[in-house]
């Protein structure tokens, strides 16, 4: 199982030079992916600070792409009815030349009432309009320079136009759906490169899900060895105690989880200290989360394998 972590991107603690500092250092110690998430809206006067201060993710992955040069940078997740599709699209196919390669798109269908009336989205069939909105992005992602492209389907028509630069990976960005409920877990199986969980996914149950995306690849006729399943893991670090819940612990018994997150399928991890409310919260020192940052870095680092010989 690969590991990654994310920087940060939620409160005081989330500002440009803090998420290098910690993109260079998990470089440094062989992390595979870098991660972000996008929270664009609140409800005002929400006791809820989870989200606070998010800033966009696909401009902190851009920015994040001068400082680095072989961690992959991902996206967990972008929601879907925010966006026309040809605008994400070419968002998408520009940061992946920015990136070198390196960009993992992950997409959900968002969750947050305010956030859809605030963008004028409907919040209904959301299923199928994520469905149709996948095919639009491979239309204009396929092909080679100049080929034209064109999409008719229920929700979005695009006539003939052509989109250039086409994504420097063959075929786009990988794309990473979310979702936990069934119909998004086959979703992802038929139609994407994997899945991703949710901060408030079961760690234990993780097995389930993953059984239901491969099933549905399977039946779809793809080959389910060849998705990947990543794990957000909501880590909160604390003194040991007995009756914890998983990822909440010291190091060590945090990567003991991840061990028994492997065993469920999952292919890839990444560490996400942001859902910490200690390290998060209005009142979190952000020097006090950096210096926490920086020792779960130490703590969850990859196994670098044995010498070269």
């Amino acid at each position: 199982m690969r590991i990654g972590f994310a920087v940060p991107v939620t409160g005081a603690w989330a500002t440009p030079a803090r998420q290098v500092e910690i993109a260079r250092r998990a470089e440094e110690l062989g992390y595979h992916s870098l991660w972000t998430l996008q929270r664009l809206l609140n409800p005002a006067g929400s006791s809820d600070t989870t989200y606070r201060a998010v800033p966009d993710p696909l401009v902190t992955l851009a920015y994040l792409a001068g400082f680095t040069r072989r961690a992959r940078l991902g996206v967990a997740v972008l929601n879907l009815p925010f966006y026309p599709p040809p605008i994400l699209a070419k968002q998408a196919a520009t940061l992946d030349h920015v990136t070198g390669g390196r960009l993992d798109l992950g997409l959900g269908l968002g969750w947050m009432p305010e956030e859809f009336a605030a963008v004028g989205a409907p919040m209904r069939r959301r299923g199928p309009r994520a469905e149709e909105f996948l095919g639009v992005l491979r239309a204009l992602w396929g092909g080679g320079p100049g080929d034209a492209a064109e999409y008719h389907g229920e929700f979005y028509d695009v006539p003939p136009v052509t989109m250039d630069p086409r994504p420097l990976q063959p075929g786009g960005p990988p794309i990473l759906l979310g979702g936990a409920s069934e119909g998004a877990l086959r979703r992802a199986g038929r139609l994407a490169a994997g899945w991703v969980s949710a901060s408030r996914a079961d760690p234990a149950a993780l097995g389930r899900s993953v059984g239901i995306v491969r099933d549905a690849a399977e039946r779809a006729g793809r080959d389910p060895g060849a998705l990947r399943f990543v794990c957000r893991a909501a880590v909160r670090v604390r003194p040991a105690a007995a009756g914890r819940k998983p990822l909440t612990g010291t190091h060590e018994q945090i990567r003991a989880d991840f061990d028994a997150i492997a065993e469920q399928g999952i292919t890839e991890l990444f560490a996400d200290l942001n859902f910490d409310p200690e390290i998060t919260a209005p009142g979190a020192d952000p020097a006090g989360s950096m210096r926490r940052a920086h020792e779960a870095l130490d703590a969850f680092a990859p196994d670098p394998g044995p010498p070269a010989p």
